[in-house]
């Protein structure tokens, strides 16, 4: 199967697992195989577990991680990690990492109805199981999809986008990605229809709720802390300021220290830090990448090390 996708800030990933030949490793997100086959590459009598919730990805990893007798593939979504890890008598790992970008593949490819740019079915399923962009666009109400558009697109036009929604599907369901392209278009004043991509910040709240993404990634990166080791690596590549933010705040609370007021004598809140950040600020992809991968732009890599307790 063609699985076309180029691994965003690939060096810096890898760099910042620290990997270890005999660690044990977790790529929760294994799309490609890309990152997943660096890693491997690394490892002597360690332990590589490819996670990804998409078939198609799970067909090409299985294929392109074949050489590496330490990798394991498996088809779930990364916040099911631990009870993964424990089928196999893994309590914890020497790193985790999570690149949460829609892959080249699935927004490529036309019947996946990720893409405003190619007309294709409304999906938008990265399991390709469970509700789809169909069942939202035509069963939700008009508050329902104005707050989708609002809280995970940030769509100023949210209302004006929901309530044509409504009334088009009144008229017949609203099966493919154009059809929904164009609805949003046309609800926007001229000025906005003539931005380069105006239906991009829809479709990813549609894709956004699809998913439930912002919920499996709260949920996801507890379950990763928890499992690291001490002195074990969280890395995480985020596409948008939501995701961005919910890592952020994450990460910033497992580093924080006492709380206690300034003129406290001692401590008194028993607040301690359970981590360290290995990057003060998120890395960006060098002038270089931007050059050779587009999808390289908005990316942001966090990287977080564990403490001993």
């Amino acid at each position: 199967m063609e699985f076309a996708h180029i691994s965003v800030l690939l060096k810096e990933c890898i760099k910042g697992l620290n990997i270890k030949p005999d660690g044990i490793y977790v790529d929760g997100t294994a799309g490609g195989a890309g990152h997943s086959s660096e890693i491997a590459k690394r490892l002597t009598t360690g332990r590589l577990f490819a996670l990804d919730q998409d078939p198609d990805a799970i067909a090409v990893a299985n294929e392109r991680l074949a050489p590496f007798e330490q990798a394991q593939v498996i088809q779930t979504n990364f916040s099911a990690m631990k009870d993964v890890l424990l089928e196999y008598h893994i309590k914890q790992v020497d790193g985790i990492l999570l690149d949460l970008g829609v892959s080249s593949h699935q927004l490529d490819k036309g019947s996946r109805g990720f893409s405003y740019q190619v007309d294709a079915p409304l999906d938008m399923r990265m399991s390709q199981s469970g509700i789809s962009a169909e069942d939202i666009v035509n069963t939700y109400s008009q508050e329902q999809l104005s707050r989708i558009l609002w809280d995970y697109g940030e769509e100023k036009f949210a209302r004006k986008i929901a309530a044509n929604i409504v009334r088009k599907r009144a008229q017949k369901p609203i099966k493919t990605t154009f059809e929904l392209a164009e609805i949003i278009k046309t609800s926007m004043p001229a000025a906005s229809r003539r931005e380069k991509n105006p239906s991009k910040r829809s479709f990813q709240a549609i894709r956004i709720a699809v998913n439930e993404e912002l919920d499996v990634l709260s949920t996801g990166l507890d379950v990763a802390f928890e499992l690291l080791n001490p002195k074990g690596r969280l890395v995480v590549i985020t596409f948008h300021s939501l995701e961005d933010r919910i890592v952020k705040q994450k990460f910033a609370r497992w580093c924080q220290g006492c709380t206690c007021p300034p003129d406290f004598p001692k401590c008194v809140c028993n607040h301690y830090p359970r981590a360290k950040l290995i990057n003060r600020k998120p890395i960006l992809a060098s002038e270089e990448e931007l050059n050779n991968n587009k999808r390289s732009h908005s990316a942001k890599l966090r990287i977080l090390e564990k403490l001993d307790a």
